[in-house]
């Protein structure tokens, strides 16, 4: 352990984190040197993930949407992220339009972790999506998306279900991937909106 070693990401987590990420190992291990600074013991809390995440989003409540975010990424259930889990956090909510990406959004609407995600989940995470968009952008949107129930209301309809069905994991990719308004709706970023 006191070796030079343990201040250093391993080689066989590097790999991988470059063959599963757009990140480069310089990146990486940028990202490390500041993971372990940040969190000595190598786990980040849903605590210390949220004052995290909301730095991402200073003028707006991302509280309730971090949480949602770290239980997404949480692949082990134990309470913590470590180093890997949080780097394909990181990745995964920063890329473009791709099936994995995708795939994270389902589980992050699965709340409950069932494999299907219902239009309260929906309507759940809207609403936790809904507390990134600053006040003043809020007012700007259209009427049809200018609340959370709205926007799930919308969203809901291009999976073509009654409120009471539910949508597996193909059906949402495909739902999502068919239309740039779903797209659109299951996330915020504020370099666009």
């Amino acid at each position: 352990m006191g070796n030079a070693k343990s201040s250093a990401v391993s080689k066989e987590i590097l790999e991988d984190l470059k063959l599963s990420t757009k990140f480069t190992e310089t990146e990486i291990t940028q990202w490390y040197e500041s993971f372990q600074k940040s969190c000595p013991t190598g786990r980040i809390t849903p605590k210390e993930f949220e004052v995290i995440y909301s730095r991402f989003f200073p003028e707006s409540n991302a509280q309730t949407y971090a949480q949602h975010v770290f239980r997404s990424f949480d692949t082990n259930d134990d309470g913590t992220l470590d180093f890997k889990e949080y780097i394909i956090a990181l990745h995964l909510t920063s890329t473009g339009k791709t099936t994995r990406k995708l795939e994270w959004a389902f589980s992050l609407f699965d709340v409950d972790k069932n494999g299907y995600i219902t239009k309260s989940e929906v309507t759940e995470i809207c609403s936790a999506i809904f507390k990134l968009i600053p006040k003043d952008k809020q007012a700007e949107l259209p009427n049809d998306e200018n609340t959370p129930e709205k926007r799930a209301n919308k969203l809901w309809t291009f999976f073509e279900k009654e409120d009471n069905e539910r949508v597996a994991e193909g059906e949402f990719i495909k739902g999502v991937m068919d239309n740039e308004d779903a797209l659109r709706l299951i996330q915020y970023d504020p370099a666009n909106k």
